[in-house]
């Protein structure tokens, strides 16, 4: 009996895929999932879409009046409302992309648990509907500061783009490795609103980071200038607070930090480190998502 060999090099392995890099062959379920996350993200809501200006408008009303007027954090930054807003718009994304991909594959249980797909569509879904919920924020300061003179520039807009690419790779990054840690051990949810909790604060966001230059330096400094969201922060006020301050302003921290190039140099190695540790993590856990779930 002869027996004939078949060529399977066209067919992948059950439950195996090229991880991230799936995502441009899978492209159409991933716009699936976008419009599932961005439909049902305010069903059966009075006030829909809304809420995507209704919460973040509190927030900043809320640090705007506590940390800016009770607590005088607005002394020597002029225009503090922009200040304040766009560091909180750079801020509120990663949170929310961060939270959202590391609760991904549990939220979608039943697709996991039911059929193969890469699995790391649901936290790359989730970073993008953020994305979409993060440009209403993003439509509000431009507004604002319109109203204060800003005036766009291709280096201004670079910056922003500069620093939205930052976050959502430190939130994919961090999310990826959550999500998988979070099918079999819950507690990384906790862990996850820490650092979520954290990130506002060990940030420039409410207080400028000359700030910290008088209270820290050495390592500690630049550890803190390293940090992603901390640039990217940077690079919002850069783009957007930084045109609607007059240059003869004192006490102003004007322009960017000393050794920012090698800040931003550092802050996208560590986005690239978190890349692949984030996904060689998850790629580990999922073999076992559909046992765990």
């Amino acid at each position: 009996m002869r027996v004939t060999s078949v060529d399977l090099s066209e067919f992948d392995v059950p439950g195996r895929g090229r991880g991230i890099l799936d995502v441009i062959r899978w492209r159409y379920l991933l716009r699936l999932l976008v419009r599932k996350g961005t439909a049902t993200r305010y069903r059966n809501s009075v006030l829909g879409w809304t809420w995507s200006y209704v919460k973040p408008g509190i927030q900043f009303l809320m640090y705007f009046l506590v940390v800016g007027y009770i607590f005088n954090g607005n002394r020597g930054i002029a225009n503090f409302p922009i200040y304040l807003f766009a560091g909180l718009v750079a801020v509120n994304f990663f949170n929310e992309a961060f939270g959202n991909a590391t609760t991904a594959i549990v939220d979608n249980r039943a697709l996991v648990k039911k059929i193969y797909l890469p699995r790391e569509l649901f936290p790359i879904s989730a970073i993008i509907v953020a994305f979409v919920h993060f440009l209403p924020q993003l439509a509000i300061l431009l507004v604002v500061s319109l109203l204060y003179g800003w005036v766009p520039s291709f280096a201004g807009i670079g910056a922003m783009l500069l620093g939205i690419l930052l976050v959502a790779a430190l939130a994919l990054g961090l999310g990826i490795f959550f999500a998988g840690i979070n099918v079999r051990y819950r507690d990384a949810q906790n862990f996850v609103e820490i650092i979520r909790m954290v990130s506002t604060w060990a940030s420039p966001v409410l207080y400028a980071w000359t700030l910290v230059q008088e209270k820290a330096s050495g390592w500690i400094l630049h550890l803190y200038m390293s940090n992603p969201v901390t640039v990217a922060v940077e690079l919002f006020h850069w783009s957007f607070w930084e045109p609607t301050v007059s240059p003869d302003a004192e006490l102003q921290p004007h322009g960017f930090p000393p050794h920012f190039s090698l800040y931003l140099t550092a802050a996208l190695v560590i986005c690239a480190l978190v890349l692949i540790i984030g996904q060689l993590t998850f790629r580990r856990f999922e073999r076992s998502f559909a046992q765990d779930l």
